[in-house]
């Protein structure tokens, strides 16, 4: 079947790359306010809010994967904004403990402290946040703490659409090679698709370029102009994301000997008439395959070095997995957009070729599968982080689009069935009606002689004039021919919903790997709680009643504590003991201690003063920081005769 690009289809691929630039935008929105940080802070000491009696030496920092820190990632600030740190961090790390540390200054006045920390994780992200604790008691402080994410603003804006180019344009410059090579050879003739080719190369090698510029402020300042900083860049470059940068450059330059080898030697080759040269190009299609896979692999690998693959379960399976992953979106999702221009702008493609893309569309959704389903599972971790962490939202829409995709894709095959082989004939008067509109242009010069001049002019405005109405005529053959076979305008259709589909796809994917794994998300959920099961809620000052016996006569009798106001810090703690009628029950003791289990603090023992028969106070009781306590009261009512009760309680 010979298909024409007909030229009522610009409207079309018009309306759906409006539709699925909105869409793009909606998901983009959606993204840009999830959190992009892969290293959580899973501890500190002191910790977040915490009281401490004395001013502690350094500060230490617990992370729950690999992070890079410099001399000046933690800054700890007084009361009045003066900072109290060295400046110099110490590494602590102890085998899957990530742990780093910065001295204080010695005789710290009591009062509250600021904690701001800034590092990139072992994924290339940067991670950032702050956190007080107070000497003594809380107090006011003037120092500011950041709110901003690392990896914020406008240089984090612009980071971002540098890799979603970067993605986008990866998958067309491989998908679309794949296709010319594996599917459609006549292809690497076909100037749309040339194009498209190497469009996809120049979107990858401008973002790569923009991203180790921009790589400096991403991580550190934040400042656009520190994009052209020598000594940033030059820091950059000995980082491990840097590396895969300047690589990801390195095999792009090999990438474009490819491309000019495919659609220069390679096309004239599948052109030519002569057996010699075709049989060469039979062994040049061999040779691009296999260079161009390493090619390929080896630009997918610089991301699978840098980001998600290379930290966290079984890296050096995950790494090959993910390359595996990236040529598979490429090779469906490519291809899928080469398809579209071949249906909308190539003269003509041959069924087969669009059955071939069928079988290699298969393959590469089954490969996505088998390679996502490892994926999710190294990167979600559990069935709640699929509906509680935003990657696992993310990762479900993602499922939910795939899907969606495979559908519209059943239909696309059983059109594909119905396609029409080319006849000569049709070949022929395409050929033809081609070489006609290819000519419309064409003018005869003037004639030299001054005579003759005004007769040779009016000559060739006529030629022009029936070239023009012949290129006319031959347009609407070309549509005649196309609306003549309805398993084309099926599948143009199909095809066109597919892309729209595979455009968000590309969207959520990429914004995958800028959003924190559900396995890190809920680690950190995890260290930020205090522990503790069955707590008390309070919204105020703590009161428990908690009935005792301890066995002996008069032992029975009811406890009832309050703790005002019950936040980190110092608080007032009253005990009333009362027996069963519900008047005071004078003992000879009473004990409480309270126990965080999760950081491993306490029991922190408290002896009240007897106040009054059946009444005991203690003014202070510091409590070090909120969470989760379990309290225990212990009463004795004569020499021999004692008990121990216990409550979980929320403090802060």
């Amino acid at each position: 079947m010979t298909a024409i690009a007909p030229r009522s289809g610009t409207a079309s691929l018009t309306r759906l790359l409006l539709v699925a630039t909105v869409l793009f935008g909606t998901v983009f929105t959606a993204l840009s306010g999830t959190a992009s940080a892969h290293a959580a802070l899973t501890g500190s000491t002191p910790a977040d809010g915490a009281v401490v009696a004395t001013a502690p030496k350094d500060i230490t920092l617990t992370f729950s994967e690999q992070v890079a820190m410099g001399d000046d990632s933690i800054r700890v600030l007084d009361p009045d904004s003066k900072r109290v740190d060295a400046a110099k961090i110490r590494d602590l790390s102890d085998g899957a403990t990530v742990r780093y540390a910065v001295d204080l200054r010695s005789g710290l006045s009591d009062g509250t402290y600021t904690v701001a920390w800034r590092a990139v994780s072992a994924d290339s992200h940067p991670v950032s946040g702050a956190f007080t604790f107070s000497i003594g008691a809380p107090s006011k402080t003037a120092a500011p703490v950041p709110t901003e994410q690392a990896g914020g603003g406008l240089v984090g804006a612009l980071y971002d659409i540098a890799r979603y180019v970067s993605y986008a344009g990866f998958v067309l410059l491989v998908g679309g090679a794949a296709f010319v090579l594996g599917c459609w050879r006549r292809g690497a003739s076909v100037r749309p698709l040339q194009r498209l080719v190497v469009q996809g190369w120049l979107a990858l090698t401008g973002g790569t370029l923009v991203l180790l510029l921009l790589r400096n402020p991403y991580t550190n300042s934040g400042k656009l102009g520190d994009a052209f900083d020598l000594a940033g860049l030059q820091d950059v470059l000995t980082t491990k994301t840097g590396a895969a940068l300047v690589s990801r450059l390195l095999l792009l330059g090999a990438a474009a000997l490819f491309v000019a080898v495919l659609f220069g030697a390679y096309a004239k080759r599948g052109e030519s008439q002569d057996e010699s040269e075709r049989k060469e190009a039979g062994d040049l299609t061999l040779g691009l395959a296999l260079g161009g896979t390493v090619v390929a692999a080896g630009i997918a690998g610089t991301w699978a070095l840098a980001e998600h693959a290379s930290t966290g379960l079984q890296p050096a399976l995950a790494m090959p997995v993910d390359v595996l992953h990236l040529l598979a979106v490429a090779a469906w999702l490519g291809g899928l957009t080469a398809l579209l221009v071949s249906l909308y702008r190539a003269p003509f493609i041959e069924g087969a070729a669009v059955r071939r893309f069928s079988r290699v569309a298969f393959i590469s959704v089954v490969v996505l599968a088998v390679t996502g389903l490892y994926q999710s599972w190294r990167q979600v971790g559990s069935w709640s982080a699929l509906w509680n962490t935003s990657y696992g939202q993310l990762l479900l829409v993602k499922v939910v689009l795939v899907a969606l995709l495979v559908g519209i894709a059943w239909f696309s095959r059983r059109w594909t069935g119905r396609l029409g082989e080319p006849s000569a004939k049709a070949e022929d008067g395409a050929a033809e009606d081609g070489g006609r509109e290819a000519g419309a242009g064409k003018e005869t010069g003037p004639e030299t002689t001054t005579t003759a001049t005004t007769t040779v002019v009016t000559d060739s405005d006529r030629a022009t004039q029936l070239a023009r109405q012949e290129a006319a005529l031959a347009s609407a053959r070309q549509k005649r021919m196309r609306d003549a076979d309805p398993g084309r305008t099926g599948l143009r259709r199909s095809v066109l919903a597919e892309a729209g589909v595979a455009v968000v796809l590309l969207a959520v994917t990429t914004g995958l790997t800028g959003t924190e794994p559900g396995r890190t998300a809920e680690r950190e959920a995890a260290g930020a709680a205090d522990g503790g099961t069955a707590a008390v809620a309070n919204q105020g000052p703590l009161d428990v009643r908690l009935p005792f016996d301890t066995g002996g006569p008069n032992g029975k009798g009811t406890i009832r504590l309050t703790l005002d106001p019950a936040t980190s810090g110092p608080n007032v703690m009253k005990v009333l003991t009362d027996g069963p009628d519900g008047k005071p029950l004078d003992t000879p003791e009473v004990r409480v201690a309270f126990t965080l289990t999760a950081k491993k603090i306490g029991p922190l023992p408290i002896v009240p003063e007897r106040a009054a028969p059946g009444r005991w106070t203690a003014d202070p009781v510091l409590l070090p920081m909120p969470g989760d306590w379990r309290l225990q009261v212990t009463v004795r009512t004569s020499d021999i005769d004692q008990t121990t009760v216990e409550k979980n309680v929320k403090i802060g």
